[in-house]
């Protein structure tokens, strides 16, 4: 073990050369990672749910009552933050998930393994809802391809169907929160969301890697039904 600059003891993998430098790296950047071993601590199954919770005691989205949908949900973090903070275990509020993996039980969530491009998806989400929704939050990555444009727009084109899906299941003043990653690819979104949302902006929680072009773009106070098409009425055309 050595010292990382801020004075902690780092692990250092010796793989024997049987692992792949990719592999290695991203151990070594797990066993170093304090928010992947705070999440151990606090019983919280990845690192993400600071990410969620950053965000939260910052915007305060989160509130006892409200019902939550929680796109590309495995293996639970998000769910686990949102779940506690409605009271989806005491039946006050209410938070479905959908993911492509399995995802063990959270204690009051609704999870069905479905692929959200799967057309049926969005029905299914809403006879789980069983009515409107007060925030939907996607912390979804599109599989990437290796090519750099190609891969911001699959990443921008899922973020674009997790909006068109909030658009239609969010209540007048809900929000949505969808992982983006930075790059100018997502402007003709924002300028989208801007139409239909009070405030759109991108936020980037400290429990984010600095490295990373991981970012968080949030829309809040929802101008559902008469308010949003009076909204779009009063443009230019």
């Amino acid at each position: 073990m050595a010292k990382d600059t801020t004075g902690r003891m780092r692990v250092t993998v010796k793989s024997g050369g049987r692992m792949k430098l990719s592999s290695k790296l991203w151990l070594e950047r797990q066993l170093n990672d304090p928010y992947v071993a705070q999440a151990k601590r606090d019983g919280y199954r990845s690192r993400a749910a600071y990410k969620l919770t950053e965000i939260d005691d910052k915007f305060r989205l989160l509130k006892p009552g409200m019902a939550v949908v929680d796109l590309g949900a495995a293996p639970g973090g998000w769910s686990q933050v949102a779940a506690k903070k409605v009271g989806a275990a005491d039946g006050r509020g209410k938070v479905v998930a959908i993911d492509l993996l399995e995802m063990g039980e959270v204690p009051g969530v609704t999870f069905a393994q479905l692929d959200f491009l799967d057309p049926s998806a969005p029905d299914r989400l809403r006879a789980m809802l069983g009515g409107g929704a007060d925030l939907v939050m996607s912390d979804m990555a599109a599989n990437t391809t290796g090519h750099r444009k190609t891969d911001q727009l699959r990443i921008v084109g899922l973020v674009e169907t997790a909006a068109m899906f909030a658009a239609e299941v969010l209540k007048p003043g809900g929000a949505f929160l969808a992982k983006v990653f930075q790059s100018g690819a997502d402007a003709s979104l924002m300028a989208e969301l801007k139409r239909d949302y009070a405030s759109v902006k991108h936020v980037k929680p400290a429990a984010s890697r600095k490295d990373s072009s991981e970012r968080y773009l949030l829309a809040t106070g929802f101008r559902g039904g008469a308010a949003r098409n009076e909204a779009a009425a009063g443009e230019p055309g």
